[in-house]
């Protein structure tokens, strides 16, 4: 069985993928490195570590007989291209508030 694809805040509405992120924010780990820093099963750290993959939020490589997870850009692209939409929308509306309040104030 296959898991349906996630859109990146699905993928990083999990507080644990969140964490993984952090984790691997400082520097690339193995997945058995990533597991140390859970209360959970290492098939369920393998489950998250997958749908990061899946997403473009990590690479994975294995070196011998470890797997190693490191952060990838394509993943957050997604979330910065919404948030940048965002950023554009208010910056409009305060700009066009300041302009009318110049325009209250010379009257």
């Amino acid at each position: 069985m296959t898991q349906p694809t996630l859109d990146a805040f699905q993928v990083i509405g999990d507080p644990s993928r969140r964490k993984m992120l952090m984790l691997l924010s400082e520097d690339k780990m193995t997945i058995n490195g990533l597991a140390d820093n859970f209360d959970m099963s290492r098939p369920a750290v393998s489950k998250h570590v997958k749908i990061l993959h899946n997403a473009g939020f990590i690479s994975i490589e294995d070196v011998g007989r470890e797997r190693y997870c490191t952060l990838k850009q394509e993943g957050f692209n997604e979330i910065k291209d919404w948030i940048s939409y965002f950023d554009q929308f208010w910056l409009s509306k305060l700009k066009k508030l300041e302009t009318l309040l110049n325009n209250h104030q010379s009257n």
